[in-house]
């Protein structure tokens, strides 16, 4: 893994997730929430945030049709 946090040493594959990472270092949240002005570090987190708000449950069970927000929340239901 080429690109190398200065502040922790921790290895990354790609440049842009480097650049993510720092923010865990800086506390920088680059990413607001339009709705409630929450902010988050990276984009994956605030979209996964937004759908406390659309109301959007993209992750449905294939045995019973339940849907969740989280495909965490799906694995855990599927245990």
């Amino acid at each position: 893994k080429p690109y190398r946090c200065g502040e922790c040493g921790k290895s990354f594959s790609q440049s842009g997730h480097l650049a993510q990472h720092r923010h865990s270092h800086t506390g920088k949240k680059p990413f607001t929430c339009t709705d409630c002005s929450k902010g988050f570090s990276n984009s994956y987190e605030y979209l996964r945030h937004r759908h406390v708000h659309t109301g959007e449950k993209p992750y449905a069970c294939t045995d019973c049709g339940k849907s969740f927000r989280q495909s965490s929340n799906l694995t855990q239901h599927m245990r």
